[in-house]
């Protein structure tokens, strides 16, 4: 994420002073106390010409006059509208800068002097305060005093400053100063806000808590992360990335075996976010490889047909040729089913619900998976897998779910998650 420098400076935060009429207040002849505020005739003097420079840009003239009020100034008000005018004159050269070296590294230090004694001065207007404090957070923030940030920040919000990006600045300076956990449980509560006030978190703001949650090897607030993220915008592209982090890369989450795998492209295919001829090619040889040769032929075809195969891929036509004779060879699977009904076990069953599952036959393979449920002699987590699969497939989101929820241990239950997620999330989008 970026830094605030940018947005700080954007939200033009100046003293607010350029406009107060600086002149010595009438006290009454009377022995009353004077009303309004209390200035030094010498800091009067160099406020006023300090103040008119300021107006007028001329930097040059403002800064030798400052120089004379901080060193002129005796009450509060001298020292307020000595802060001010110094944090004016301050940021207003960091503006210049920026304009003129809009790449040039900015340097805010300056800043904090005068932000500091704004936020200790009693004359400081109330109002005021809120928004001396966030930027003093922001400086904090930017010079990666993280712990100094968010006690600025939570000085800001208690005195009533508010801006959208405050909740995710505060989470980002938590994470940045150590506690992940508890940074990325403040991002989903500010991502929950800004649901219930009917707005939409940015993605970046969810790609942030995905790579932190990630580096932090935090399994569960990455699993969270992915699945909102992906629940938010649902493009093929995002599905992609959402299903590689959690197990198809080096870098992955989670090592999954091949035949894990192969559960994982199958989402994929569902969402219709298989990227490029690699991944088609790989999911048709790990299918391939897994005795599954209908399967190999429709991802081989699908991907010639969407373009992404080349139709004179060498690979391609290896895997078409040999999983074409595999079919051929294996006929119906009728005999299978019959004995798999008979077996004592539900092992033949399972293998032949696969087998009609690489068919795109979701009605038999879900019979069949049930089958090799209730006899038993199986792994239990992945022929649910394989259940919700077949189930969502046809359009039983209800039952689909149900055999996700069975799937009890990971790296498996992940894997239902993300399936499980699909079947909440709105329909894929390019």
């Amino acid at each position: 994420m970026k830094t605030i420098s940018k947005l700080a400076l954007g939200l033009a935060l100046a003293s607010g002073v350029s406009g107060v009429a600086l002149t010595t207040p009438a006290a009454a002849k009377e022995k009353k106390a004077p009303a309004g505020p209390q200035y030094s005739p010498d800091a009067l003097k160099a406020a006023q010409a300090a103040q008119a420079a300021l107006t007028a840009k001329d930097m040059t003239t403002a800064e030798p006059a400052l120089v004379q009020l901080e060193a002129a100034a005796k009450t509060d008000d001298d020292r307020y509208i000595a802060a001010a005018l110094r944090y004016q004159f301050e940021q207003t050269k960091i503006i210049n800068a920026q304009a003129a070296s809009p790449n040039a590294p900015l340097n805010e230090a300056p800043l904090a002097a005068p932000l500091d004694a704004l936020l200790a001065n009693p004359k400081t207007p109330a109002a005021d305060k809120g928004k001396y404090a966030y930027r003093r957070g922001a400086l904090a923030y930017n010079g990666k005093q993280y712990p100094q940030a968010i006690q600025y920040f939570t000085q800001a919000q208690q005195l009533g400053f508010t801006d959208p990006n405050l909740g995710l600045q505060m989470a980002q300076a938590k994470v940045n100063s150590g506690d992940v956990a508890g940074g990325l449980a403040d991002i989903n509560a500010d991502i929950d806000r800004q649901i219930a006030a009917g707005q939409k978190p940015s993605e970046e703001v969810y790609r942030y808590a995905i790579a932190r949650a990630n580096a932090a090897k935090l399994a569960p607030q990455t699993m969270t992360a992915l699945q909102r993220y992906v629940t938010a915008y649902p493009t093929a592209k995002n599905w992609r990335d959402v299903v590689v982090t959690y197990g198809l890369s080096g870098n992955s989450l989670v090592k999954l075996t091949d035949a894990q795998k192969i559960d994982l492209f199958r989402l994929l295919r569902t969402t219709r976010s298989l990227a490029d001829q690699n991944d088609y090619l790989e999911y048709a040889d790990d299918v391939q490889k897994r005795g599954l040769p209908s399967e190999a032929v429709t991802v081989v075809k699908e991907g010639i047909a969407a373009g992404k195969i080349p139709a004179a891929n060498t690979l391609a036509k290896a895997i078409s040729t040999e999983a074409a004779i595999s079919v051929k060879a294996e006929g119906s699977l009728a005999p299978l089913e019959t004995k798999a009904n008979a077996s004592p076990n539900g092992k033949l069953a399972a293998g032949t619900g696969d087998a009609y599952l690489g068919q795109d036959n979701y009605a038999k393979a879900a019979t069949l998976y049930r089958t090799a449920l209730q006899k038993g002699g199986v792994d239990a987590d992945e022929v649910n897998t394989h259940l919700g699969i077949a189930l969502a497939r046809s359009g039983d989101k209800a039952g689909a779910k149900a055999a996700f929820a069975e799937v009890k241990t990971a790296p498996r239950t992940g894997i239902a998650q993300l399936w499980t997620t699909y079947l909440d999330a709105p329909a894929p989008t390019a």
